[in-house]
């Protein structure tokens, strides 16, 4: 025979307390267990009270809210004795509030690695933040360091072309104190910053005829992070160039899509690196490679055949 709900009759008020209070063990092991507990690395304190707390939820529901569906299932079937029944809704009771509990629990280990998960990115962009602070600190000051010597030639050996150097450098270090803290700048601005520093090496030196500075492919919608390329150019100048003056360095620069293809070669002169300070430049660069284009990037440096060869390949933002 067909039954239908309305044949148990009235709804007794013994069902409501059993759906209201089994999803207080949710927030009990959300809102306390796992946060003052489990996450403080207080594991068997965490099992312990779990258990005791499992154990005596199902206690007191079995005792207090169980008794009133037992006895209408009761009265309906005409069964008098119904301790299978009362151990069946036992065994759904518990298997329900375990499920309860263990819902807590996910909520709260969730909440805590969401939370962690934003504090490592925090502390990671920080710690970029910093380190790229630090780098261009030391880039600065290399490079302007470079730059007053090449000036300083001009003026010791009387050079008409001094004024304009100065005027050059001006306008390289206006792009150094406005545009080098930004995280990204106009691709043109940045080969301007080449084009000018590539002058400057020039008037001062005796024999440029094998200096080469080649650009192509659109790029005037393209950034780039600042002072990411000079320092390879930079090295070129500064150990390439022979006792005479006389400078062998090749720099070409192509925009492909959004591909940046650098390439520096200069002659391998006579000229001996300094153990102590040299390369600050380079290995600033190398580092800032790392941080602002981990996955994106690629660099060989080759030295053949008397030849020192930079490869860049850039994907521009």
């Amino acid at each position: 025979m067909a039954l239908s709900f309305s044949q148990f009759g009235e709804i007794h008020l013994e069902f409501l307390p059993r759906i209201v209070v089994t999803p207080f063990l949710t927030y009990v092991n959300y809102l306390l267990l796992v946060p003052f507990l489990l996450l403080k690395k207080r594991l068997w304190q965490y099992i312990l009270v779990s258990v005791l707390l499992l154990v005596v939820f199902n206690l007191l529901v079995n005792t207090y809210f169980s008794t009133g569906p037992l006895n209408r299932i009761s009265e309906f079937t005409g069964l008098t004795d119904f301790k299978p029944l009362k151990r069946m809704s036992e065994a759904i009771l518990a298997i329900a509030s375990f499920s309860f509990f263990l819902l807590g629990g996910v909520m709260g280990l969730t909440k805590d690695i969401y939370k962690r998960e934003k504090l490592s990115r925090i502390k990671e962009m920080s710690r970029k933040e910093t380190e790229l602070q630090f780098l261009r600190a030391q880039l600065n000051p290399h490079f302007l360091f470079n730059s007053l010597n090449s000036i300083y030639s001009l003026v010791r050996d009387k050079s008409s072309e001094a004024p304009h150097a100065v005027i050059t450098l001006s306008e390289l270090m206006r792009y150094m104190i406005y545009e080098a803290k930004k995280e990204l700048v106009p691709l043109t601005k940045e080969i301007d910053y080449i084009k000018n520093f590539v002058q400057l090496q020039i008037l001062r030196l005796s024999d440029s005829k094998n200096v080469k500075l080649r650009i192509s492919g659109e790029y005037d919608d393209k950034l780039i992070a600042p002072l990411l390329l000079v320092p390879f150019v930079e090295n070129a100048f500064k150990y390439g160039t022979d006792f005479q003056g006389g400078t062998y360095v090749d720099i070409s620069l192509k925009i492909v899509s959004e591909t940046l293809f650098f390439k520096v070669v200069n002659k391998i002169g006579p000229y001996k690196k300094d153990l102590e300070s040299s390369g600050i430049g380079l290995e600033n660069i190398k580092n800032r490679l790392e941080i602002l284009f981990p996955e994106e990037h690629s660099m060989l440096i080759t030295k053949d055949d008397g030849f020192y060869t930079v490869n860049l390949e850039l994907q521009l933002a």
